[in-house]
């Protein structure tokens, strides 16, 4: 495998994530950001960020498959969730749990989240990046 992840010595032990990735690839991947839109265009979970994470994930992983790579390949992921706060770390939780067990994939990487105004449309309420290395 292609992606080596580590959480450093001296740094806090994180829950969800890892601190560093590295990859040792020669193909970098890089997954424009998915949203929680199905293969229609329709948007999936209406009001429900669990849900769109859920359906996110999916497209990130869809997207990977279509490059010749897995969610295991992945080093970085930069998550944009509108509106964040503290009180969704639930649903948050929750969306990536059901997205891990749906899709066979550990979730873990790298990964900033970013609380942003909006999104690209109004009834988004995620979107993902993923950068993954292939020998």
């Amino acid at each position: 495998m292609p992606v080596e992840k580590i959480n450093p010595v001296g740094l806090t032990r994180p829950v969800g994530y890892h601190h560093v990735t590295v990859s040792t690839g020669t193909r970098t991947i890089c997954v424009a950001g998915q949203t929680a839109h199905n293969v229609d265009g329709e948007v999936v979970g209406l009001g429900d960020l669990a849900t769109q994470i859920e359906q996110t994930y999916a497209n990130v992983v869809t997207a990977l498959e279509g490059a010749g790579a897995t969610f295991a390949d992945v080093a970085k992921l930069t998550m944009y969730v509108v509106g964040w706060s503290v009180d969704q770390l639930p649903a948050l939780s929750d969306g990536i749990g059901r997205a891990a067990a749906r899709l066979q994939i550990d979730p873990r990487s790298a990964l900033t989240l970013v609380g942003v105004q909006a999104l690209v449309e109004p009834d988004l309420l995620v979107e993902i990046e993923a950068v993954a290395g292939l020998p």
